[in-house]
């Protein structure tokens, strides 16, 4: 069984791309785009669409993907997005 705490890959950078992606590296290697332009406009997401919001991404302190003390984005969702697992998939390695 995997311990958790040690094997949650974490995002080492986060980059913004026009369109509402991110560009995300993790510690493990894994790298790449993901699109997030379904979420764009709705419930809490609506402030992404003001001036330049979606650009104030960055990683906070937990190692969380965030634009602010409100809105931020699951970093294992992403990763599994990356690497195209279901969560059942990543849980059981």
């Amino acid at each position: 069984m995997m311990s958790f705490n040690n094997d949650i890959p974490r995002v080492l950078a986060v980059n913004p791309l026009e369109g509402f992606k991110l560009f995300l590296s993790y510690n493990d290697g894994v790298e790449g785009m993901v699109d997030l332009s379904h979420l764009k406009g709705k419930g809490v997401f609506l402030w992404w669409e003001k001036e330049d919001n979606f650009s104030k991404v960055f990683i906070d302190k937990w190692g969380a993907i965030v634009w602010n003390d409100e809105l931020d984005i699951d970093s294992l969702s992403c990763y599994l997005k990356l690497t195209n697992q279901t969560f059942e998939q990543y849980a059981s390695r």
